[in-house]
């Protein structure tokens, strides 16, 4: 589901589980998981999200945000840094 569209836009060692590959994963039961975020309100977060791990360190933990900011902006080949 994310090997084939991070391998088409070039980044590397991304959108796979393996061995030195950044480790980017949700876990999350599909039969729980809620949208809340709405027009009017569309900074809301997910329920039924039990854990996320962005570059092997956990961002969400049983649900709840943690300290942790692993995450950083990915450019692909076409990013050129104007707007």
């Amino acid at each position: 589901m994310t090997g084939l569209p991070a391998s088409n836009v070039g980044l590397k060692e991304r959108g796979l589980i393996r061995t030195g590959y950044f480790a980017d994963l949700t876990v999350f039961n599909p039969k729980t998981v809620i949208d809340q975020a709405t027009f009017e309100q569309p900074n809301q977060y997910p329920v039924g999200i039990n854990c996320v791990i962005v570059n092997g360190q956990i961002e969400v933990d049983n649900g709840q945000r943690t300290p942790a900011l692993a995450g950083r902006v990915l450019r692909g080949p076409g990013y050129d840094g104007h707007r």
